[in-house]
């Protein structure tokens, strides 16, 4: 793709880098936002700078959060003694909007996959036994992605929980096996959350 221009070129080229942007579309993009006026495009990189300097991990579950503890953790409203755990911080979003869950969540950064080089170590599977160990949580879900990844680690968390004594239960199969919750409907999951089944 020839471009008459070295800025709209390096626009296209930074764009082109997220996630589902191909080139075509980050031209487009690009030239969508030279259409703007300048104001529009200085907001949306202000945005994107604010959002990498001003984020931060939630010392507790490690959601993104602006403070150290994130507004969910920090709130009395919150059955303390429930821990949802999550691959990723778009599943505490996704399950937030079922409106079917009150308690509290931590998010792992991922799922174990030695194919990917992804193991234990590179996830937050010590700090979730250390919330755990430090007493006030009953139960224990583990909601994460019904594929051979999610039920991997699902199984690990299982064994390093066992001898806490803490009830750990699982989704229902509600979720099919091999759906990401990304993709599941918002009742389908409510569902999979309220019936949830004591792990096995």
């Amino acid at each position: 793709m020839e471009f008459s221009s070295i800025l709209l070129e390096g626009a296209v080229t930074e764009l082109a880098r997220l996630p589902g942007v191909g080139r075509k579309t980050a031209l487009r993009l690009a030239l969508h936002l030279l259409r703007q006026d300048a104001g529009a495009a200085e907001a949306l990189g202000n945005a994107i700078i604010n959002l990498r300097r001003g984020i931060r991990y939630c010392s507790v579950c490690h959601n993104i959060s602006e403070t150290e503890v994130c507004p969910i953790c920090a709130s009395e409203l919150r059955d303390r003694s429930t821990v949802c755990v999550v691959e990723n911080v778009k599943d505490v979003m996704i399950f937030e909007n079922t409106g079917q869950y009150t308690g509290l969540y931590h998010v792992l950064g991922g799922l174990i996959s030695p194919v990917d080089g992804i193991g234990p170590g590179n996830l937050q599977i010590d700090s979730l036994v250390e919330r755990v160990r430090a007493g006030g949580v009953d139960e224990v879900i583990l909601a994460l992605s019904a594929t051979m990844e999610g039920d991997t680690t699902n199984f690990y968390i299982y064994r390093r929980l066992r001898e806490t004594g803490v009830r750990v239960t699982q989704l229902a199969r509600g979720v099919s096996v091999g759906n990401e919750i990304e993709y599941t409907d918002e009742v389908t999951l409510g569902r999979s959350l309220l019936d949830r089944v004591d792990y096995k």
